[in-house]
């Protein structure tokens, strides 16, 4: 299991700059625990399962979620928790700066 902290950086970047530095190709984001600053995720609109809705949220939030590695891809699904809401997706990009992020990465 290897740990990767994310600090005043954007998480998923340097997520995917750690898990290649380890030579991990293949795996498993068991989990991803944190807050950040500003995110971008998207979701499916319901009438159309091949789209995708992007959307950025320039406020901060709670985070968790999991994801995978594959071929050295990373791909992560979050929800964020602001205020009394929950945001949930495709997790594009988060900017970490008051808080942190820590990644649990599995390899296979």
């Amino acid at each position: 299991m290897h740990v990767i902290e994310v600090k005043n950086a954007e998480m998923v970047e340097t997520i995917a700059r750690r898990v290649k530095e380890l030579g991990i190709t293949n795996g498993a984001i068991v989990t991803l625990i944190g807050a950040v600053d500003s995110f971008t995720i998207s979701t499916m609109p319901a009438n159309d399962a091949s789209a995708d809705v992007i959307t950025d949220y320039a406020l901060p939030a709670e985070l968790h979620g999991a994801g995978e590695i594959t071929d050295g891809v990373v791909h992560i699904h979050a929800t964020m928790a602001e205020g009394d809401r929950g945001l949930a997706g495709h997790m594009h990009r988060a900017e970490v700066g008051h808080w942190f992020v820590r990644a649990y990465v599995q390899s296979c």
